[in-house]
């Protein structure tokens, strides 16, 4: 049914039935009743577009305003129910903001208003557990929060209703809208007169009484397949699969947009203008203002640097080539360079919008050129070295494929009634010259082999994508753990389909070190096809599926099942910040056909098929970082420790720190749920969390629902470790594969998306080309000029921190929750970042742990919590753990 307005509702007169007291009774009543006076102060922010204000809406609103269309509120009874409806608590008297006329001011900077409102209260009625807020202006605003000072009877201070939501006019909803106060409780604990509210509030965001045409002002969360990455009316080219809902392409589910189905395929939905920037997600899942506008500046100046270079190339003597690695650090040199410190500081407190803002940064960066990598900041040739290109499995961008070899040679898990042969072909003979003295059987017994392995990820795949102008190979790379801790490459195996067809297996080549003539310049591109599978699986899988894809159901499932006065959504919703904006940003013009990614990763057109695929291997439990870690062999279980493991790499930058926050995060979720929930018993009869638990399995991710590796959600520790996960892959797993990507890949030749040719055979022109000209051969077989620079102003964008992030170990607002220890824990989960990040810096300049810095003398930054930064400059500061997925 459709809602009709709460104030209807709850100040309808009552329907005539038997009397209950006598009238004396209510005359005396009456007579002991108290009215006071509420003063409370309400923080808003008017509608921006692109930072400019709405002018012609900021006018529309005075007018409203001075025929008496203004804002009120009305305060919601604790304690005293409505006549109307027993179930709910009564409302007060309307009160409005006040002097909105004479406070909005027409800006072109981004600022909250303060407003004064008072409230007509009887004391009677207790402390209001909920609000009610009617907009009767022309446009939306956003409302922060509502405070309440000195309220009578209340110990501990004001009482805070922390909001952070945008309020459309009242005509747009179907229901009033209701915030509640910052008290947590689960749902049997919830006051009787606000459990109606709470349940209206998860149906309304729910959407089961909104069309599917839904728009900006519809709060509704819901589930669809991934069915908008393709474009099938434009032909089948263009078309790609739907992903999820099948037990061929499975996926997480993604937000419902509403859109129709395109005219060509049903089952596939329609796609917006690669302009039009507005697709629906929920609004306030939407970018800040400050954040959107740092989006668009980092757009805006990302273009010009792809531009300028381009448009250059036309006159170049081989269009769409780099002709020498001096034309490809040309992107970073010369050009206008800003002025550092002071000056440019108070340059930018004069620049009104935040968009143009960010296009006078402070952190090196030129204009219409690149800024300089870190991974080239210190010599140009470092990034060469084998100790380098091992090192970055350990602490570059992504760290979370490698393991531990435990079986010679190395085997594959791929169907070999369906692949073939497919084990390795790298023998003894190959790798004894550079064992250090060791036979492979006491390396294994040592625990010193280990395998960057991406061979039966792309092999069912390499037919397919390279018909394409990709030629690529599947890669294996065997390393050796030295006794200064650091990892020496061994050996790359390149791997094709058997020409006759791939149930006859695999066709291997074997490449070992070597630093001269022809065979070091051999070597040198044996690691770029390896880099190059290792770019491809980490911004496919690492990044995109194993935090962006997967985290979205959580999103989902959260705001349909659990009530904004659930202490689990407490805990969980800061992580959710911004992360269906960005995915669906995603969908538009990153990972949908012909987009950014399939243009400059080597799987192209198949890329998110791909990640379909190893999606089915996908196992929830084992994204907690010890049982990672355990799983890929590169630690074993030691109860001692706070993590329960022990690594075997004493120097493995990404797990020394990781283990450290995740241990903090652990025992931060420990400690806030121990406060709610005080036996097993407390999770069972929590019908919310039952509720979300079993939708995030059956439909978030539910084309894995089977799969007997879900916890039960029977425990409390099953709810302390679930959480533990979320927090984890949201904030410090995302930090740790996104932010480096500009430092490390902003210099392609380091980690090249693409090859576009085969290694070359000796007698052949393009072998003397390698003899002849090194460099010019590897630039002609790694990514091209244009893709080059596509994909590294991408990248740009997504290292960047914005200027509104709220780290791991901050709130956006300190009045989240009421509840006194869950602040104090809060308080010791801060403190203990902050000595994370002592250690971290410690680490750092310790000169035996080689790994942290190698040869290109670049610290690992990308766990530090940075949860002590409260400058909100942003940038590319290569360190930082964000509270949630998003750029």
């Amino acid at each position: 049914m459709i809602h009709t307005d709460i104030a209807e509702i709850l100040c309808a007169k009552p329907k005539t039935k038997k009397r209950t007291k006598t009238m004396e009774e209510d005359v005396k009543k009456k007579k002991t009743k108290k009215s006071m006076k509420i003063e409370g102060e309400v923080v808003v922010m008017k509608k921006n577009l692109l930072d400019f204000k709405d002018a012609v809406a900021s006018f529309l609103d005075r007018v409203h305003e001075l025929l008496g269309r203004r804002v009120s509120l009305h305060l919601i009874s604790s304690l005293q129910p409505d006549p109307a409806n027993e179930k709910r608590g009564r409302l007060g008297k309307a009160a409005h903001l006040e002097k909105w006329v004479t406070k909005i001011k027409t800006s072109v900077t981004a600022e909250e208003t303060a407003f004064a409102v008072t409230f007509d209260w009887d004391e009677s009625m207790g402390p209001p557990a909920a609000f009610v807020i009617k907009n009767h202006h022309h446009s939306q605003f956003y409302l922060k929060s509502l405070t309440l000072r000195n309220f009578p009877g209340v110990e501990s201070g004001p009482i805070h209703f922390v909001c952070n939501s945008w309020i459309y006019p009242s005509h747009r909803y179907r229901s009033d809208r209701v915030f509640f106060s910052n008290k947590a409780y689960l749902p049997d604990e919830t006051p009787e007169l606000i459990k109606e509210l709470r349940e209206e509030e998860l149906n309304n965001l729910r959407g089961n009484e909104t069309g599917s045409d839904l728009k900006e002002w519809d709060r509704v969360y819901d589930y669809a397949y991934y069915n908008d990455l393709g474009a099938p009316d434009k032909g089948p080219d263009s078309a790609r699969p739907v992903l999820g809902g099948s037990t061929e392409f499975p996926y997480p589910r993604r937000g419902k947009t509403g859109r129709k189905p395109t005219r060509s395929d049903p089952r596939s939905e329609s796609r917006l203008a690669l302009l039009n920037l507005n697709i629906y997600v929920p609004r306030d899942e939407r970018f800040s203002h400050v954040k959107f506008s740092d989006f668009l500046a980092y757009a805006l100046k990302s273009v010009t640097q792809v531009l300028v270079p381009e448009i250059a190339s036309v006159c170049d003597k081989t269009i769409n080539e780099f002709d020498s690695f001096e034309d490809v650090f040309h992107l970073y040199d010369g050009s206008i360079k800003l002025a550092n410190g002071h000056t440019i500081s108070k340059l930018r407190e004069v620049i009104p919008w935040e968009m143009f803002r960010e296009l006078v940064r402070n952190d090196g960066e030129r204009f219409l050129k690149f800024p300089l990598p870190d991974v080239l900041k210190e010599s140009r040739s470092a990034w060469r070295t084998d100790e380098e290109f091992a090192r970055e499995m350990l602490a570059g961008l992504n760290p979370v494929v490698i393991s531990r070899l435990q079986e010679f040679p190395p085997k594959s898990n791929l169907d070999s009634a369906r692949y073939g042969y497919q084990h390795s072909s790298i023998r003894e003979e190959h790798i004894n010259p550079h064992m250090n003295g060791l036979t492979v059987q006491e390396a294994l017994e040592q625990n010193k082999l280990y395998i960057l392995d991406h061979h039966d990820a792309l092999m069912p795949y390499l037919t397919r994508i390279n018909s394409t102008n990709t030629k690529t190979y599947a890669t294996r790379t065997l390393l050796l753990l030295q006794e200064d801790g650091t990892l020496k490459p061994l050996a790359i195996e390149l791997s094709l389909p058997h020409a006759q067809g791939e149930s006859y297996g695999s066709v291997s080549k074997i490449f070992t070190p070597a630093e001269k003539g022809v065979e070091g310049s051999v070597w040198q591109l044996a690691k770029a096809y390896a880099a190059v599978n290792d770019s491809g699986y980490h911004q496919l899988i690492s990044h995109w599926l194993r935090t962006h894809a997967v985290i979205e159901p959580f999103i989902i499932a959260s705001n349909r099942q659990l009530s904004v006065v659930h202490p689990i959504y407490k805990l969980l919703h800061p992580h959710f910040r911004d992360t269906m904006n960005i995915n669906a940003l995603a969908r538009h013009v990153l990972i949908n056909s012909d987009g950014v990614l399939e243009r400059t990763v080597f799987p192209g057109r198949y890329a998110m098929e791909m990640s379909s695929s190893i999606y089915k291997n996908w196992v929830f439990t084992d994204q907690a970082l010890p049982k990672d870690l355990l799983k890929r062999g590169v630690a074993v279980e030691n109860p001692n420790n706070d993590s329960g493991v022990e690594l075997l790499i004493e120097d493995y930058p990404f797990a020394v720190d990781g283990l450290e926050i995740w241990s903090a995060i652990k025992t931060w979720v420990r400690e806030y749920c121990s406060f709610y929930y005080k036996n097993d018993k407390a999770v069972q009869n929590d019908t919310e969390i039952q509720a979300w638990w079993t939708e995030l399995r059956t439909e978030g991710h539910g084309d894995l629902q089977h799969e007997s590796w879900w916890p039960s959600m029977q425990t409390c520790d099953d709810l302390i470790e679930t959480c533990t996960i979320v927090i984890w892959i949201a904030s410090a797993l995302h930090a740790a594969v996104n932010f480096g990507q500009y430092p490390y890949a902003g210099f392609l030749p380091n980690r090249p998306t693409v090859s576009r040719r085969f290694m070359p055979e000796p007698g052949t022109e393009e072998y003397t080309e390698l003899e002849e000209n090194e460099e010019v051969a590897f630039l002609k077989t790694i990514t091209p000029q244009l893709q080059t620079l596509l994909g590294i102003s991408i990248i740009e964008i997504l290292s960047m921190h914005s200027t509104d992030e709220i780290y791991l170990g901050q709130r956006a607002s300190p009045n989240w929750t009421a509840d006194d220890e869950p602040l104090e824990a809060f308080k010791r989960f801060r403190e203990s970042l902050e000595m994370i990040e002592n250690n971290i810096i410690r680490r750092n300049n310790d000169k035996k742990f080689k790994n942290r810095t190698g040869p290109v003398n670049m610290p690992y930054t990308l766990l530090y919590p940075n949860t002590t930064d409260y400058t909100r400059e942003g940038g590319l500061t290569g360190k930082g753990i964000p509270n949630s997925v998003s750029i």
